[in-house]
């Protein structure tokens, strides 16, 4: 039995409903912000490519979390989901700047996909040294571009978004592949 919504029950959900975009991605909306439409736009193009890079790592991170193998096993395993929680809230803080600065933020996994620059890994089960190579190219990709970047919003008055990339991302990015750097250490076996 299908009830009319308008009938008064409001316990009904309206289920199917179906809108219009009342904003397309890749445009920003005039905000208070004491930034110019310039370089509202420019900061927030910039900042979906960062989102984008950082919703792959955080997903990069959590797949060799999930499949980690070796005597490191349980020590890589807790890092990894450490770092992938870490990269979970930038995501989150990335694409909030998007918004304030009136722009969209990327939010579609298909979306994203169509717009990062980090490289799909194969769909199995890597080694744990490619593992970890893997997750310090994609750091540095994004630390590369984020210094760029951050430079870039300074110049054109961007104060929050400069502080965000390199207070955040940048200082983030670059502990998480110390960590994952040091595991690629060859250190000898002390044998007694």
């Amino acid at each position: 039995m299908t009830s009319d919504p308008t009938s008064g029950n409001g316990s009904q959900p309206w289920l199917h409903q179906k809108g219009e975009v009342i904003q397309e991605f890749g445009t920003v909306k005039q905000f208070p912000v004491g930034l110019s439409y310039e370089a509202r736009m420019y900061s927030c193009q910039r900042l979906n490519k960062v989102l984008a890079d950082t919703q792959i790592l955080y997903g990069l991170y959590k797949k060799h979390h999930w499949l980690m193998r070796g005597a490191t096993f349980y020590q890589l395993h807790l890092v990894l989901d450490q770092h992938a929680g870490e990269q979970l809230e930038l995501v989150d803080t990335l694409a909030e700047r998007v918004q304030s600065l009136g722009g969209v933020a990327l939010g579609d996994p298909r979306h994203v996909a169509e717009i990062t620059s980090i490289p799909r890994p194969p769909d199995g089960v890597e080694q744990v040294p490619a593992m970890l190579s893997r997750l310090l190219e994609a750091h540095e990709a994004i630390l590369v571009d984020a210094h760029d970047w951050a430079a870039r919003a300074a110049g054109l008055g961007d104060d929050g978004t400069n502080d965000l990339l390199v207070s955040q991302v940048i200082r983030t990015g670059e502990r998480q592949a110390w960590f994952l750097a040091e595991h690629l250490v060859d250190t000898p076996l002390v044998r007694v």
